[in-house]
C-alpha cells in the first residue's frame, strides 16, 4: 500500500507541476531550431546534397549513417547465423498427418489478421524514406504474420507450402547480398561508398525513391523478414520434436 501511495503522490505532482507551468508560461516551446537540426533539415531534402527525403531518420540512418547501418546489417547476419547453428539438425521435412492446427474461426481470423499484418509491413518498409518506419521495422513486422500463422495453422502447414527455414535462408543471403551491391556500385564510378543522390535517381517512374534508400529499405525488409522467420520455424520444429520425445 505505500508503495501504490508514493507512486500516485508523485504522478499528482508531475500532472500539477506540469499544469502549473503552463499555465505561468514559465516554460515555452524553442522558437528557433539548433543549428545540428537545421544541418539535418537542409541536407535531407532541401540541400545540394540532400538525400531527397522528407523522413530525416531513414536519410540519417542510411546515408550518412550507412556505413554503420551496414555493419549493423552484418551484425544482424551473423546473429541469425548463430540462432539457426543452434537448431542444426532439427527435421524441416514436413509431414501430411501432422499441422491440424486450431478450430476453423481462429483459422480464419488469423487468415485475415495475417494479411492486414502483411499489407501494413509493406507500407512500412516500402515508405520507409516517406515517413517514420524502414525496412527493418517492415521486416519485423512482416515476421509477425508468420509468428501468428504458427501456433495457429501448426508450423507443418508452413512446411506443406514449401515455405522452409533452408529457402528462407537463401532468400536472406540474396537480400543482404544485394544490400552490399548498392553500397558498393557507386564506387564504379569513383563515387565514395554508400553514395546516394549522386548515384541513384531521386525518382523512378515519376515518385520519389530518395536514391537508394528505397533499395536499401527493401533488401533489408526482405532480409530481416526471412531471417525471422527462419528461428521461427527451427524454434518451433525443436519444440514439436521435443514434445513427441
Amino acid at each position: 500500500m505505500n508503495r501504490y501511495l508514493v507512486l500516485t503522490v508523485l504522478l499528482a505532482f508531475t500532472i500539477i507541476s506540469a499544469l502549473v507551468l503552463a499555465w505561468l508560461n514559465l516554460v515555452n516551446p524553442p522558437t528557433t531550431i539548433k543549428t545540428l537540426g537545421l544541418t539535418y533539415i537542409e541536407n535531407t531534402y532541401f540541400g545540394p546534397y540532400s538525400s531527397m527525403s522528407p523522413e530525416a531518420v531513414t536519410a540519417i540512418v542510411w546515408d550518412y549513417r550507412g556505413l554503420d547501418t551496414v555493419y549493423e546489417t552484418a551484425v544482424f547476419f551473423l546473429a541469425i547465423v548463430g540462432g539457426l547453428s543452434v537448431f542444426r539438425g532439427v527435421k524441416t521435412r514436413a509431414s501430411a498427418m501432422k499441422g491440424i492446427g486450431l478450430t476453423g474461426i481462429a483459422k480464419a481470423s488469423t487468415k485475415i489478421i495475417a494479411v492486414m499484418i502483411i499489407g501494413a509491413s509493406a507500407s512500412i518498409a516500402l515508405h520507409g524514406h516517406l515517413t517514420p518506419g524502414g525496412g527493418f521495422q517492415g521486416g519485423s513486422t512482416l515476421a509477425v504474420a508468420f509468428l501468428l500463422i504458427i501456433p495457429i495453422f501448426s508450423v507443418y502447414s508452413l512446411l506443406n507450402m514449401n515455405i522452409t527455414s533452408e529457402k528462407l535462408i537463401a532468400i536472406r543471403g540474396i537480400a543482404l547480398t544485394a544490400i552490399g551491391v548498392v553500397a558498393l556500385l557507386p564506387v564504379l564510378k569513383n563515387l565514395p561508398l554508400v553514395s546516394n543522390i549522386s548515384f541513384y535517381p531521386s525518382h523512378i517512374a515519376g515518385m520519389l525513391t530518395s536514391g537508394s534508400l528505397f533499395f536499401y529499405n527493401l533488401f533489408e525488409y526482405i532480409a530481416v523478414a526471412s531471417g525471422f522467420t527462419a528461428v521461427f520455424i527451427y524454434l518451433s520444429l525443436a519444440g514439436a520434436e521435443s514434445e513427441e520425445k
